[in-house]
Formats: structure tokens, sequence, C-alpha cells
């Protein structure tokens, strides 16, 4: 079973994808942009970019019913790991033990010229 999930809380998907997909015991959210889904603008800094983007996360999660608490896997995209120490730390305040699992890499570029994307699995 596979359903899409939406929400006008986050931002819309701006390709052939969906938000996420319920697929039972596990949701699978894509990626994440700091996009603020109320009027499109995208918050200066990666803390701030990384604190949008994680908050875009919570408010697919919770169409579900789910939380941060959740997630058993993210993948953080970052333009620049030089960033890798200031998204840590507002991660690291959004987060809570036991830690999800993670992978951390740079890319070369994002859309929308972002320096951060998240993509997380939530498990029920």
């Amino acid at each position: 079973m596979k359903q899409p999930i939406a929400t006008t809380n986050a931002p819309g998907a701006i390709g052939p994808y969906s938000q996420a997909i319920d697929a039972g015991a596990f949701v699978f959210v894509s990626g994440q942009i700091p996009v603020n889904p109320a009027d499109g603008t995208i918050p200066e800094g990666i803390q701030a970019q990384t604190a949008q983007s994680i908050a875009n996360l919570t408010a697919i999660l919770a169409e579900v019913g789910l939380t941060l608490a959740n997630v058993v896997k993210t993948t953080v995209f970052l333009a620049d790991m030089n960033d890798f120490a200031a998204m840590n730390a507002v991660y690291a305040e959004k987060f809570t033990a036991p830690f999800p699992a993670r992978s951390a890499v740079a890319v070369k570029e994002l859309p929308k010229q972002v320096l951060v994307e998240i993509e997380v699995i939530a498990t029920r």
C-alpha cells in the first residue's frame, strides 16, 4: 500500500514527486528545502535554512500524526560542507536521543540555490 501525503503547511512539490509517501509501517518524506510555505521566502544563512527545512519536515509528518521522534533515518544535503557545524547545531536542537541514523553529504548545487535540503524516513 502506497499513499501520497500532502499538506499546505509545507512547500508543494516542484516536480513530479510527492511531499511524502505513506507505505504503512514507514513514511518516506522527500527532501525539504527551506522555503516558507506561507510566502515562498527562503531565510538567509545555514542555521535559519536548517530550521525551516526541519519545520517543513515536521509539518509533513504531522499530516499523518507523526513527529520528529518517529524519524529513524535522515539524509542532509549541504551546498557547502563548511556549513556542517552550524547545521548540526540546529539539527541537535530539533532531534532528540536516540537520534536517527544520518548521512550528511556535500552536493554541487541544490534547488533554488539553497544551502541545505533534508529528507527523512519515519516509522510508526
